[in-house]
């Protein structure tokens, strides 16, 4: 029978650990402890932290006698994941949960994100109300705050890791139980709010044409989110309609989804249709817009989002290296570019309608698009219905091209 795994630092954690165990053992499940602590541990683990060490590339003896906290938790970061890896494919794993500060956090989501979606992750950690994308990654991970530090349990302490407990052997029950769903043929598609009534109108046509658009927040973590699952195989093709983030990354916001946007799909060979979505805004999220950008022309979104218009310059290079991503696909690709504006801040009598600005993308686009990059120009606004419409029927006609010459 499949086990949770307990990962843990005994020579610290041994009491949260033992009750931890018999919480998951009376709520009907076997638990496989693992210690990744270097000291004298407070009981024997089932998995020893030599073993992690191992597998992290650095005899646990020399961790323990360099004393380097640094190089300690990074090489148990590596032997996690790898342990994690090999025992969920093995079929030993009904799910992880881990106890830690920072130090522990890092090793016990390093083990997380090693497994795949739907795998149950329970982390309790001294650092889960601060930022923690670090750690959760693209992984479903649920991150529970410790409310207090680890020293023993007490009556702070214990309820919440009762708690915890019972959360990862609810979600194994839950992942254990057989469910009869009908084949779902998921679509990939990347949104904003200024951007929504365009992916709200593909969903809706696309569902008529029997496939399931499953939406992303284009805020960075969800275009890396996007990807690492397009790379697990998740989906059949993409939608891409809001390729914001390469504005984030080119003109220093803060929702930059890094240099391998798009990457996954151009890899995976998949159908994908793109349109130049929001690429108007740079975003910069709960921080004052940085000084270097004064005189820019910014719009408060809200509260906490200020919007700063990409200028001509900027957008020339977002096009360049969006044109690099998308030559480099061994799949079908459509850009569909939206003449009237690219995001509902960009249309005529609003903040951002700068058409020389969405020229200098277009231009790009043309200079630096292979032949087999098929770019159509479109006399609409991307919120347009029309637009979506379009969208629709390049991805449905690109889908039946792949699936002939898969069978070909």
């Amino acid at each position: 029978m499949p086990a949770i795994a307990l990962i843990v630092s005994l020579d610290t954690k041994a009491e949260e650990a033992r009750y931890l165990s018999d919480e998951i053992r009376a709520a009907g499940f076997d638990v496989q402890v693992v210690d990744f602590g270097t000291g004298p541990p407070g009981f024997l683990a089932d998995v020893a932290a030599s073993e992690i060490a191992a597998l992290g590339g650095v005899p646990l003896s020399e961790l323990a006698a360099e004393r380097d906290r640094a190089r300690l938790i990074d090489t148990m970061m590596r032997g996690a994941a790898a342990w994690a890896a090999r025992a969920h494919a093995d079929g030993a794993l009904a799910g992880v949960i881990s106890v830690g500060g920072s130090g522990g956090t890092a090793v016990g989501t390093a083990a997380m994100r090693a497994l795949p979606f739907g795998v149950p992750k329970v982390m309790v950690s001294t650092v889960a109300a601060s930022d923690v994308k670090s750690y959760v990654g693209t992984r479903d991970i649920t991150m529970m705050n410790s409310v207090v530090d680890f020293a023993g349990l007490n009556p702070i302490s214990e309820p919440v890791l009762r708690n915890a407990a019972a959360a990862v052997a609810a979600m194994a029950r839950a992942q254990s139980v057989p469910r009869q769903r009908p084949a779902q043929r998921l679509i990939a598609a990347t949104q904003f709010g200024v951007t929504t009534p365009a992916v709200e109108q593909a969903h809706a046509l696309l569902a008529k044409a029997g496939y399931t658009l499953v939406p992303f927040h284009a805020t960075g973590i969800g275009g890396q989110t996007m990807e690492a699952l397009i790379a697990d195989g998740l989906f059949e093709a993409v939608l891409d309609l809001t390729t914001t983030e390469w504005a984030d990354e080119i003109a220093g916001g803060n929702l930059s989804a890094g240099p391998d946007r798009l990457g996954a799909a151009a890899r995976a060979g998949i159908p994908q249709v793109i349109a130049p979505g929001a690429l108007d805004m740079a975003n910069f999220f709960g921080v004052p817009v940085p000084e270097r950008h004064a005189g820019r022309l910014i719009h408060q979104h809200n509260a906490n989002v200020a919007l700063m218009r990409t200028t001509p310059a900027e957008n020339a290079e977002i096009g360049r290296r969006i044109a690099d991503q998308l030559n480099r696909a061994t799949g079908p690709v459509v850009v569909l570019f939206p003449l009237r504006g690219v995001s509902a801040l960009d249309a005529e009598g609003q903040p951002f309608f700068d058409p020389a600005a969405d020229q200098a993308l277009l231009a790009a686009l043309r200079q630096h698009l292979l032949p087999q990059v098929r770019l159509v120009p479109l006399d609409l606004h991307i919120n347009d219905a029309a637009f979506a419409e379009a969208a629709v029927a390049e991805l449905l006609s690109l889908l039946e091209q792949h699936k002939k010459r898969r069978h070909a």
